[in-house]
C-alpha cells in the first residue's frame, strides 16, 4: 500500500512518518516535492541550496518514484507531503494510485509554531488553502471523501487514533507505531536540523495539547483566514 499523507507545516507530520517507519514493514519518504517547490518558487527557506542539491527538482520524476517500486521492497510506502509543495502545474495523476490521508491541525497552533521558525509567514506558506483544494481533487477523483485525521486527536489518544487510522487504511495496527528511538530517522530530509529538534528528542507522540495559543493581531487574522478550510475538513475527520 502507498499512503500519501498531506499536511501543512508544524502539524505532527514528522512524528507520523516516524510512527509508520517504526512498523518495520513500511518505507518512508520525507517531503518528496520540497526541492522542486523551492526551485520553482525561488523562496529563501532555511537550507534552500542544500535541499535543492539533495533532492529532485523535476516534479515528474518525483511522481514516477512515488508510484514506482517501493524502497527496500517493503509492503507499504508512507509518503509525507506538504500541501503547499504541490504547486499548480505539478503532476497530480499519481495521486489516484495511492491512498491519500489528510492530516489537519488548528491554524492557531500551526502559526504559533511555524512563526517561531519562519519569519512573516503568509497564508500560502501554511498550506490550508492548498490542503482543501487537494482534498476536493481527491474526493472528486474517487467519488468519496478521503481519510482525515486531526493531530490534536492523535496527541490526546495516540493508540486509539492510530488504530482508527490503520483500520481506515485497511492495514493492521502495530503497537510499535507508538514508539521510536530518539535522535531522528535515516530518511529525514536534509532540513531536519532546522525543523525537527523536538521530534528528534522524542520517543513517541507528545501529550495532549492545552488551550489555543495567543497570537499577535497579524497572525490572528491569518489564522482566521485559514480556519474555514480547517473546519470544513474537520467535519470529515476520524472521530475519537
Amino acid at each position: 500500500m502507498r499512503i500519501a499523507t498531506w499536511s501543512g507545516p508544524r502539524n505532527l507530520s514528522t512524528a507520523m512518518m516516524y510512527a509508520f517507519a517504526a512498523r518495520g514493514d513500511c518505507a518512508v519518504w520525507d517531503e518528496p516535492f520540497y526541492a522542486a517547490y523551492l526551485a520553482r518558487t525561488g523562496l529563501n527557506h532555511p537550507m534552500r541550496d542544500e535541499i535543492i542539491a539533495a533532492g529532485e527538482v523535476d516534479a515528474a520524476k518525483v511522481a514516477a518514484r512515488l508510484t514506482g517500486p517501493v524502497p527496500g521492497g517493503k509492503p507499504h510506502f508512507y509518503q509525507k507531503h506538504m500541501c503547499q509543495h504541490m504547486l499548480p502545474g505539478m503532476p497530480r495523476g499519481w495521486m489516484r494510485e495511492v491512498t491519500n490521508v489528510f492530516l489537519i491541525r488548528h491554524p492557531a497552533r500551526v502559526l504559533a509554531s511555524f512563526a517561531a521558525k519562519y519569519e512573516n509567514p503568509t497564508l500560502a506558506d501554511i498550506g490550508f488553502v492548498q490542503q482543501a483544494e487537494l482534498f476536493d481533487d481527491v474526493a472528486q477523483a474517487t467519488g468519496e471523501a478521503p481519510i482525515v485525521i486531526d493531530s490534536g486527536d492523535i496527541r490526546a489518544s495516540p493508540e486509539g487514533m492510530m488504530q482508527k487510522l490503520c483500520a481506515a487504511l485497511g492495514i493492521c495496527f502495530a503497537p510499535r507505531m507508538l514508539r521510536w528511538p530518539a535522535g531522528g530517522h535515516a530518511q529525514d530530509g536534509v532540513w531536519a536540523p532546522v525543523w525537527y529538534g523536538a521530534v528528534h528528542r522524542s520517543t513517541g507522540f507528545a501529550g495532549p495539547e492545552g488551550a489555543l495559543p495567543d497570537l499577535s493581531p497579524d497572525y490572528a487574522r491569518l489564522a482566521d483566514q485559514a480556519l474555514t478550510h480547517y473546519q470544513r475538513l474537520a467535519t470529515y475527520r476520524l472521530m475519537p
